[in-house]
Formats: C-alpha cells, structure tokens, sequence
C-alpha cells in the first residue's frame, strides 16, 4: 500500500495557495500536517475541536487567504451545527477527513460515525468525493479545492480508511 498520498493533497494545497491549514491531531494526516507546519508559507492552527475549523476558514476567507481544515471521520459531528455558518454565508470550506469505522475497524466507537460521515456532509450541504486509491487522491484533491473555491462551496474528500495504517490498540 503507497502510504505517501499525503504528498498530493500537500501538492493540492499549495497549488491552490493555501495559507492557512487548521487540524486536530490526527494519525491519518500526521505527513500532511508535518508538511505543513514546516511550510512558511502556511499557517497551520491546532484545533481544540473541529468546528472551531469552520470558524477559522470564514476568517482565513474575510481576511483575504484561503484556507482548509483537516480531520477524521469522528471530527465531522462536532461540526455539523457550524456548519450552518458556511451554509448561510456561502463561503469556500474545503476539508480532508480521514476515515474511521469503515475497514478492518477495531474500535466500535469510530463506527457509528464513520458509517454516517458522508450522509452527514451531504445533509449540511457539502458536495463530497471519496478517494479509495492512493493514485486517485491528488486528482480528487485538486477537484476539492476547485470546488470550494471556484464556487465558493463546501467540498469534501473522504480518505477511505483503506488509505491509512490499520490502527490497533498495542497489538
């Protein structure tokens, strides 16, 4: 498994001219965020929780820079309320989300939500694409950010657990 599609959402990102990367600390996207905080032209934002994301892509978006928010499949309920934010101003919320609860899950609490993650997005408005492929990713990442910020939309590509480590509990 090619474990190094991170480097064309990084590619992605850059040329879209990204400058702000907001993210909870995620496992999936610890490359991306890595290639990120050593970027000097991006600032990367630690999050407390995700929807604190949204917040600071609408002020990357008043301020002039475009920005995207990074997170796992859990992360997406803790957005759906402020969501409603991008929803009503319309403006542009690109998001990478890792997926959890869907492929050789061990942890029944990333289920429930990992199952529900794209009928959530699509319910709140998000025009969504899943990457199940490493080669693919670059491609949908580019269409993601495209589709945020030429309409001023909020996109959505999923990264199929598939993408990722399988992650265990020590063993």
């Amino acid at each position: 498994m090619q474990l190094d599609w991170w480097k064309d959402i990084y590619t992605a990102l850059k040329a879209a001219d990204v400058r702000q990367v907001g993210y909870v600390p995620d496992a999936g996207h610890s490359a991306l965020i890595e290639a990120c905080l050593a970027d000097d032209d991006m600032r990367t934002v630690v999050l407390t929780t995700e929807e604190e994301g949204i917040s600071l892509l609408a002020g990357a978006w008043l301020g002039g820079q475009r920005g995207a928010l990074l997170m796992q499949s859990s992360g997406v309920g803790n957005c759906i309320n402020m969501m409603s934010l991008a929803a009503t101003c319309q403006f542009p919320v690109p998001i990478f989300v890792t997926m959890r609860g869907l492929w050789r899950e061990f942890n029944p609490w990333q289920k429930v939500m990992g199952q529900a993650t794209n009928a959530h997005l699509t319910m709140a408005g998000f025009s969504t694409l899943t990457a199940t492929m490493p080669e693919h990713v670059g491609a949908l990442a580019g269409e993601t950010l495209d589709t945020a910020y030429d309409g001023g939309q909020m996109s959505a590509l999923l990264l199929h657990q598939c993408l990722v480590p399988v992650k265990t509990f020590g063993k």
